[in-house]
């Protein structure tokens, strides 16, 4: 997902979940920040490198691809993007490498993401936003893994917008999605040109290079298959190779109004006005009075959604949104002594980093799978967390 979804639609969900103007905007940031917490980032605030929450593209292309450096790729992007749905699924007659990253597959609704909410719980704000952008990324990431692997995250070319046709429009009434609808299918074509934008009218979209090394940084994650699953108007099919050649059908618009829902109910969980959290509910309740228009805005046919998502929140709440300012707390934290940094706004956000990255990766390496390294949980195991460096 971009920033149109973490950022201003995580503000509506936690405003409609019973936060306020200025906890929303906190929540919102944190959801955000997970995007741009890069070691670089960290190393200038002179801030613990383990709460690295992504890597830049020069950080990748800087990577090695030993086994340390894939270990080192996979905490991140498994934790915070790519979310594994059952480390323990099964897959016959293959060997343990491959059935390895099959179990870090992301998919909505799995064991990890309870932990990953209740983990967030009584954190603060900041757990919140880093919780938030999490479960987002399991609707619009899944069936991806956050972990090289030309096997699992490959496309080739048979690959088909879905776009609904007028009469399916008039029939359904508005956006649904599901199977029984009619859509006619339109190639997408990829280039491998990041310097030009994603081409609506043509259909052409940027994707990282064909690289025929399995272990390859060019094949984490859904980089084969370019933003598309990071537009939330898309709807598109596909075969990758872990599913058999087995087409996939990704219907985006639906996909987003579920996570959407889940976030709202989540937050609803974390302010404490629910008992616990549960997999496969939603705040349909809650956000049914602009569902008519939040759809609107998931299927409008735009590469950004922000000044619509923004518009939106502003007529939600009546307050005026501020737009995402990555300097907004870093002076507080570079001008703070080094024993009180965790007290911090950006201390916070780190902390809560490490505690989702150890959670995460713990339950990876205890599950027997050693892609993303040996790993401890920091909070079971009372383990100090470190603050500035």
């Amino acid at each position: 997902m971009q920033k149109d979804f973490h950022y201003y639609a995580t503000y509506a969900a936690a405003y409609m979940a019973g936060y306020s103007h200025e906890e929303s905007m906190e929540i919102c940031y944190s959801a955000q920040l997970v995007d741009w917490c890069s070691k670089t980032l960290l190393a200038q605030l002179k801030a613990p490198l383990e709460a690295a929450t992504t890597q830049l593209q020069l950080e990748l292309e800087d990577m090695r691809v030993d086994i340390l450096g894939l270990q080192d790729i996979t905490r991140i992007w498994s934790s915070f993007h790519f979310l594994p749905y059952d480390l323990h699924a099964e897959k016959k007659k293959c060997a343990r490498s491959y059935r390895n990253k099959y179990r870090l597959l992301c998919n909505t609704n799995g064991s990890l993401l309870v932990d990953t909410v209740n983990l967030a719980k009584d954190k603060g704000l900041q757990a919140a936003g880093i919780a938030m952008h999490v479960l987002a990324d399991t609707w619009a990431h899944r069936y991806f893994a956050g972990t090289p692997s030309l096997v699992i995250n490959n496309v080739n070319t048979y690959f088909y917008e879905c776009i609904p046709t007028e009469s399916d429009k008039e029939k359904t009434n508005g956006p649904k999605g599901g199977s029984d609808r009619v859509y006619e299918d339109r190639l997408i074509v990829f280039r491998h040109n990041p310097s030009k934008p994603d081409n609506l009218e043509e259909r052409f979209f940027v994707s990282t290079f064909f690289q025929g090394n399995e272990n390859s940084v060019l094949n984490l994650g859904h980089g084969r298959a370019g933003h598309l699953p990071d537009y939330s108007f898309m709807r598109y099919k596909y075969v990758p190779a872990w599913g058999d050649y087995q087409e996939i059908f990704k219907d985006n618009p639906s996909d987003y109004w579920h996570a959407f829902c889940q976030m709202v109910y989540a937050l609803e969980f974390l302010r404490g006005k629910e008992p616990s959290f549960q997999r496969r509910r939603y705040a349909w309740d809650v956000a049914s009075p602009w569902k008519e228009e939040i759809q609107a805005i998931l299927e409008k046919r735009q590469l950004d959604s922000c000044e619509d998502w923004k518009g939106f929140d502003e007529r939600l709440s009546g307050e005026e949104m501020e737009d995402f300012d990555l300097k907004k707390y870093q002076d507080e934290y570079k001008n703070t002594e080094k024993k009180r940094k965790n007290e911090t706004w950006l201390g916070r956000f780190f902390e809560a980093a490490i505690a989702q990255k150890s959670m995460v990766t713990n339950k990876i390496f205890r599950s027997g799978n050693m892609l993303a390294g040996i790993s401890i949980d920091v909070l079971k195991e009372n383990i100090a967390l470190p603050g500035g460096v």
